[in-house]
């Protein structure tokens, strides 16, 4: 791997080569954090897609894309004098110092959970911290990743199942909810219902240690794997999916499954 003045070196570049677009791009020099934001937001997607499948090659480039981000907001920081990129790094060294006392301190944690928690207390307790346990989860999060979040914060202060399997009864509980809630038929229960037995099915996940939003992307990409095999056959053998039976359509699916799509 390449070595340390290698890394700062490219580093330096990337910042010289962000200051001459700012300067001589028209793109570029129109660019505000609010225009930026929503790209942002769609760079860290794509990274997260390149993890996903392992591909190490994307991964690398997609981490280029979000880095590019954060110098350019830097970068726009430093023409209005309000912080730069010495700031951003100052600050981030700073927290993770602060925040990993077992390393930098005479705190001990021998667990990752037991240096998650310390984490979280931490953050209560610094200067610009969060004022509440859950007030530090976005509210522009993903539903899902939302849940998750809530439901993580509020573990490592204690409000959580004092064992694992107490969930189920919880999710089974939901379920039932929301069947006798369709068979009333009202509208906005049901989706109340459906609401808290997804926000139990999250908990479940968290509590086995399974990061709910990784799984169903998993399922996902499972389901439409499998799908256009279906379309695929469907379409070899001269029909449309709109003149298959689900029987016809059932036949397929599981040659997708038996051959590991």
């Amino acid at each position: 791997m390449h070595t340390r003045e290698e890394v700062l070196a490219s580093f330096s570049h990337l910042l010289d080569i962000m200051e001459e677009l700012r300067q001589k791009c028209p793109w570029d020099k129109k660019q505000t954090f609010q225009s930026l934001r929503c790209n942002t937001i769609e760079e860290v997607y794509e990274l997260t897609e390149a993890i996903l499948h392992e591909d190490k090659a994307n991964i690398a480039k997609e981490l280029g894309d979000v880095l590019l981000h954060v110098v350019f907001y830097a970068q726009m920081g430093s023409e209005t004098n309000d912080f730069d990129m010495k700031d951003v790094c100052d600050k981030l060294c700073d927290k993770l110092i602060f925040r990993h006392p077992h390393i930098y301190g005479t705190t001990n944690a021998n667990t990752p959970e037991e240096v998650k928690q310390n984490w979280e207390s931490l953050k209560l307790k610094e200067k610009d911290g969060n004022k509440s346990v859950l007030s530090g989860v976005p509210s522009t999060l993903p539903a899902l990743i939302k849940a998750y979040r809530i439901q993580d914060k509020a573990r490592n202060v204690g409000f959580d199942w004092e064992e694992q399997e107490q969930v189920w009864d919880k999710v089974e509980e939901e379920l039932q909810e929301v069947k006798e809630e369709i068979a009333n038929g009202n509208p906005e229960t049901i989706e109340a219902e459906i609401g808290d037995l997804l926000f139990s099915v999250i908990n479940a996940a968290r509590l086995f240690r399974t990061n709910p939003e990784n799984a169903l992307e998993k399922t996902n990409q499972k389901f439409i794997r499998r799908f256009n095999y279906l379309e695929e056959k469907t379409i070899k053998q001269g029909k449309d999916l709109h003149q298959m039976s689900l029987e016809e359509m059932n036949i397929f699916w599981d040659e997708a499954k038996k051959q590991g799509l």
